[in-house]
């Protein structure tokens, strides 16, 4: 089950960094190591071996690799979800909270 798509405008409202970068979830109890594929100010698209829902709460942690940078960590919920051969899913999460 998955969100409706939004339309092309929308969608372009926010510039989009493609990061490739590992990042850790943490939902359920779980850590989880998944990969950010973009990031925006407003959310970003996950690739993660894991399954989850539209609607789940994830906090989301980048670590930083420059020691004047802080890590980023947000919290976060799964606006869509697109399925992926072998069990992955990518997923776009919208940000509620950054710590």
């Amino acid at each position: 089950m998955s969100q409706p798509p939004v339309n092309y405008s929308e969608k372009r409202d926010f510039i989009r960094m493609r990061i490739d970068t590992e990042v850790s979830l943490l939902h359920a109890g779980q850590v989880i190591s998944a990969t950010c594929i973009d990031l925006s100010s407003s959310g970003m698209q996950i690739e993660a071996p894991q399954r989850f829902k539209v609607g789940d709460q994830i906090d989301v942690r980048i670590d930083s690799e420059h020691p004047a940078l802080k890590d980023l960590q947000a919290s976060t919920e799964v606006v869509w979800i697109a399925d992926q051969p072998g069990g992955a899913q990518k997923f776009g999460l919208r940000i509620l909270a950054m710590h």
